[in-house]
């Protein structure tokens, strides 16, 4: 596309402002004309060819434009009649620079603002700037539309007319057959009338269509009231501020595309979502905080970059007041539609405006994304996160995995409330629920071999933390080769319990014989995996049996300090399965009076009463889901299975069950 601004005129008047420069060299606001304003959107627009008719001056034109020293191909074209003819001869002159391609036409005293242009070229047919909401002006252009299409333009219509400017954009054959018609009229002398003559004639051949640009700004200055009218409110303009916010770890060209729009409307203001706001909504940032903010705040035209806590734009809108916030189009339907509406409600109360863009889903970002989840499933990437999450958390949450299929459902499950996103943290593969799945006793039964296989399907299809159940531990030698294993698998942390012997459930506490293992014992075998390791990400954590065995707090807190001072357990989980969570409470307060660091795991199958901000209040830096999955998981297919033998059929299980494309949805298809 080129542009043809039209400069030929004399701008009378102008007075002394047009004395010794033609008028688009006059100044509007502080260092900018009203034609350096229309290159430099130009280029901003990607536009590289700008055709210019001259006039009086031409020289001091040319000289300008170069002075400017922008990325633009100019071709200057001199009417020579500028003194007795009309802009019609000016394009007659330049019709052999505009040959071939699509146009926009723009008069040479026009000023608009960068929405007006961008909503002309985003148009996919030839179309011109009028307003639905300015009053007609009684000299200027005014568009006549019928049928949505634009039949006449010049100052005498009214009668189903618009306000209108001229600023167009002609697709190539509109343009070829507008051309011809002024290759006409110029021909016959008709040389002192407007270029919009001639299109009246062909309205029917070119296809014209109106872009209402509403109240936006896009006047002519051809009177120094005009000029002071136009300059305030560009100066009210340049002042507006503009929000956008990020959560990526890497730019591509759509990152820079939307930016290079938003900053067009104003002062750009570019939040940062905080490391635990986009942990919690999709996935643990590749890169921290820090490093983004100054990805961002290098990027041209960002005036300034603030942190956003979390995916709510409500905090940031109160403050900031933004006038525009900008974003994709890939809210308004699905998992951010509430944010959406927020935002609109937000902006509504004191009249700012929400911008969207299409959203770019091309297969190479895409492509990239998939890069991105397979570098943070990579076992040296995955292992140390758990560390990382409860460092900027506080509290992380785990919920149980025994199946990629529910690996997928822990990964992938989230909730919005309150302006917040909520989502698991990590993944607990249980011996009991494992066991279970492969219909086998919880008792050790199934080996560590058939154990890791789960590991193994869920990490292939997953990148969250990985906590493993480990039971006892088996003795000390092979405890040894079960945390080299994890640790080089990616697992994060394995937790072993403090029992000996044939392994019984915990909650069946005194019900059935358990042996508890002594301090020394237990505290060597934390030693032995702990010297085992390879690495420092690689959590082990023991877990205490005192309180199922009701061996009383005392007990429970001895064994406590000593695995963490004596045997170097890098955290501590705390068992009961009383519904009462009093004696979880009271373990945790005494606790940390003397240890304020080493994180407490709890698994809330009893005490489920509990909130995890009640958890996090007194201290507890890791929450388990155990089982949950499992044991709404089979009651279901069970009933299903017993629908079916009832009726003899399956129609009625049909409303139980999830579409088979809903389940597909879950599964990657890298």
């Amino acid at each position: 596309m080129k542009a043809l601004i039209l400069n030929s005129g004399l701008g009378h008047r102008m007075g002394v402002l047009t004395k010794q420069h033609p008028k688009c060299m006059t100044e509007i606001i502080y260092e900018s004309t009203i034609l350096s304003r229309q290159l430099r959107q130009l280029v901003s627009f990607g536009i590289k060819e700008v055709v210019i008719t001259t006039g009086y001056y031409d020289q001091v034109l040319i000289d300008y434009c170069n002075e400017l020293r922008l990325p633009l191909s100019y071709s200057f074209v001199k009417n020579p009649l500028y003194d007795s003819t009309n802009y019609i001869y000016s394009i007659y002159c330049a019709q052999k620079q505009l040959e071939g391609d699509d146009i926009l036409l723009m008069h040479g005293d026009l000023v608009f603002e960068n929405m007006v242009l961008e909503a002309v070229l985003d148009s996919p047919v030839s179309c011109m700037a009028v307003s639905s909401t300015q009053p007609l002006p009684q000299k200027d252009f005014k568009a006549v539309v019928l049928n949505e299409k634009i039949e006449k333009v010049g100052v005498e219509y009214f009668d189903n007319a618009m306000y209108a400017q001229p600023l167009y954009k002609l697709l190539k054959n509109d343009w070829q057959v507008w051309m011809r018609n002024i290759e006409n009229y110029c021909d016959l002398g008709n040389t002192q009338c407007y270029a919009e003559n001639a299109f009246n004639e062909v309205s029917d051949r070119c296809d014209i269509y109106p872009v209402d640009i509403k109240d936006m700004l896009c006047a002519e200055i051809d009177t120094f009231e005009d000029l002071e009218k136009v300059s305030k409110e560009l100066r009210n303009i340049d002042m507006r501020t503009v929000y956008m916010c990020f959560s990526t770890d890497y730019i591509h060209s759509a990152h820079i595309a939307i930016i290079n729009k938003a900053k067009r409307l104003g002062r750009l203001i570019i939040g940062v979502l905080s490391d635990e706001a986009v942990a919690s909504y999709k996935r643990y940032p590749m890169i921290p905080f820090e490093e983004r903010k100054s990805l961002i705040e290098n990027i041209s035209g960002v005036e300034r970059v603030v942190e956003q806590r979390t995916l709510s734009y409500a905090d940031n809108i109160r403050i900031l007041k933004p006038d525009y916030v900008v974003h994709g189009n890939d809210w308004v339907e699905g998992f951010q539609q509430p944010i959406r509406k927020e935002v609109i409600e937000l902006l509504n109360e004191y009249g700012g405006k929400l911008v969207e863009y299409p959203y770019s889903d091309s297969p190479k970002y895409r492509e990239i994304e998939r890069a991105n989840r397979a570098e943070l499933s990579m076992p040296d990437i995955r292992r140390g996160r758990l560390r990382k999450l409860i460092d900027m958390k506080g509290l992380i949450t785990a919920i149980e995995a025994h199946s990629g299929i529910t690996g997928l459902i822990a990964e992938n499950t989230k909730v919005l409330q309150d302006g917040k996103t909520y989502q698991f943290d990590a993944q607990w593969i249980s011996s009991l629920c494992d066991s279970t799945a492969k219909g086998k006793p919880d008792i050790e039964l199934v080996d560590m071999t058939s154990r890791f296989r789960t590991i193994d399907d869920i990490m292939e299809v997953t990148t969250k933390p990985i906590i493993f159940d480990g039971d006892t531990g088996g003795l000390t030698e092979h405890f040894v080769y079960t945390v080299r294993s994890l640790e080089r698998m990616g697992v994060s942390m394995v937790i072993i319990e403090d029992k000996t012997g044939l392994k019984k459930n915990s909650l069946f506490g005194t019900e059935v014989k358990q042996t508890q293992d002594t301090i020394e014992n237990f505290c060597e075998k934390i030693a032995a995996g702990k010297r085992a390791q390879k690495t420092k990400e690689f959590m082990i954590c023991a877990r205490i049996e005192s309180l199922i065995l009701e061996q009383g707090m005392n007990d429970a807190l001895e064994r406590a300090f000593a695995y963490v001072n004596q045997g170097g357990a890098d955290a501590i989980m705390i068992h009961s399965r009383k519904k009462d969570p009093a004696e979880i409470i009271e373990f945790v307060s005494k606790f940390r009076e003397k240890n304020s660091l080493t994180p407490i795991v709890v698994v809330p199958t009893s005490f489920n009463t509990v909130t995890e901000d009640e958890f996090k209040a007194i201290g507890v830096n890791v929450v388990i889901y155990a089982n949950q999955l499992t044991r709404t998981g089979f009651p279901a297919m069970q009933n299903a299975a017993r629908t079916i033998l009832e009726h003899h059929r399956a129609k009625e299980c049909d409303d139980m069950c999830m579409s088979i494309k809903e389940i597909i949805t879950l599964i990657p298809e890298e």
